[in-house]
């Protein structure tokens, strides 16, 4: 073998090393863009494109999250950082930047604005962005209900409190929707799970969730099912009513008879918050919270509500992003059924779009399921989950 062949036979020995060993990736086929491989949130996306406000922003009434969800949604199907659509929905976030770090406007829903906007700024060039994530974050940290603190009820916060670790829309009472939006800003944004905003988040998540083993809290005692209820405090609370008005409303269907009320939406969001909290599938608060969607698996409503669809796309969009978070790709039901979860997600929110691209809560307009722009960004966002391996 002459000098040249050893050289070149040495090259081809250490580039096979290198990539066995990861040193070296052999060059990938680039893929399309989601937006243009899925024609269902091809649709959608134009129909948000074609529905942004005069100063970039969808739904400013509520502040910058519906805006913060459409660019989110747009990034992650593929469009470029650099279109003009995003940067002008971009103008108007910065435009509602506050002095203490936070996204929003007239001083309401601080959390949950801020949050969606910084898991949004993660999906952006970070290195444009990056004082504006750390300030967020620490905006955040400051509205948890922490040790020491007092609620607003007057009554100082200890680490057995039902408030203890939760955040709420503001300085207000916490929950489960708003908590889990905080979790998961910090998450995408890099906290690790041993941040003790996460650790403190976590608590306050385990006592969402209907697991006494796990739970300590008086309202969980006897309860086994592992799904999750909107917030512990005041003895718990499922979210969809006060007690007498679910009782009022509900009798003639024997839907949500009790005030404590484990549904799709919450459970879903807090399995997937214990997961960016760092807990496995080994976990029994995971494990728990898996029984119960094995016992209540449906895209036809809002589980565990006794066939309500009030809430129903945020269910989708908490369905797609706690399964993905999760890692798995089929559930298996109580009935031995075996769910491949992203196709059928797809399925379900093909079959419920409008012919001008939008979705649109038509049977509950609850937490502003009315408004297409809001539905259809939660749409688009799941059916980017559905679409990812």
């Amino acid at each position: 073998m002459n000098h040249r062949m050893k050289r070149l036979v040495a090259q081809v020995v250490s580039l096979m090393i290198l990539t066995v060993a990861g040193g070296v990736v052999a060059a990938a086929p680039a893929r399309k863009p989601l937006y243009r491989v899925d024609p269902v949130l091809a649709r959608g996306l134009r129909y948000l494109l074609s529905h942004q406000g005069p100063h970039g922003a969808w739904m400013p009434q509520v502040g910058p999250a519906v805006t913060a969800l459409v660019i989110r949604a747009l990034i992650r199907a593929g469009y470029p950082a650099d279109d003009p659509h995003v940067v002008r929905a971009l103008s108007y976030i910065e435009s509602t930047r506050q002095a203490d770090g936070g996204f929003y406007v007239h001083g309401m829903l601080q959390n949950y604005n801020t949050s969606i906007v910084l898991s949004m700024l993660t999906v952006l060039p970070r290195t444009r962005y990056q004082a504006q994530i750390r300030a967020a974050q620490r905006y955040l940290m400051s509205l948890q209900h922490v040790a020491g603190q007092k609620n607003s009820q007057g009554r100082v916060i200890t680490k057995n409190s039902s408030w203890y670790g939760g955040v709420g829309y503001g300085h207000d009472r916490p929950d489960l929707s708003n908590t889990s939006f905080f979790i998961a800003a910090l998450h995408d944004s890099g906290i690790p799970p041993t941040n003790p905003a996460l650790r403190r988040a976590l608590v306050f998540v385990t006592r969402c969730q209907e697991n006494s083993e796990t739970n300590p809290l008086p309202w969980a005692r006897g309860m086994h099912n592992g799904g999750f209820i909107y917030t512990p405090v005041n003895g718990g609370g499922g979210g969809f009513g006060n007690h007498d008005t679910l009782r009022g409303a509900s009798t003639a269907r024997g839907d949500l008879p009790y005030r404590w009320t484990a549904y799709g939406t919450m459970t879903y969001s807090g399995l997937k918050s214990m997961v960016y909290c760092g807990l496995t599938k080994n976990d029994p608060r995971v494990k728990a919270a898996i029984r119960w969607i094995r016992g209540h698996w449906t895209l036809k409503s809002n589980p565990g509500t006794g066939g309500s669809r009030m809430g129903l796309f945020y269910y989708y969009l908490m369905f797609g992003r706690a399964l993905h978070a999760l890692g798995v790709q089929t559930i298996t039901d109580v009935d031995g059924i075996r769910h491949h979860w992203r196709p059928e997600l797809h399925r379900q929110l093909a079959s419920l779009q409008l012919k001008s691209g939008a979705w649109k809560n038509l049977w509950a307009k609850r937490w502003l399921e009315g408004h297409r722009d809001l539905v259809t960004a939660y749409s688009c966002l799941a059916l980017e989950n559905a679409d990812r391996q």
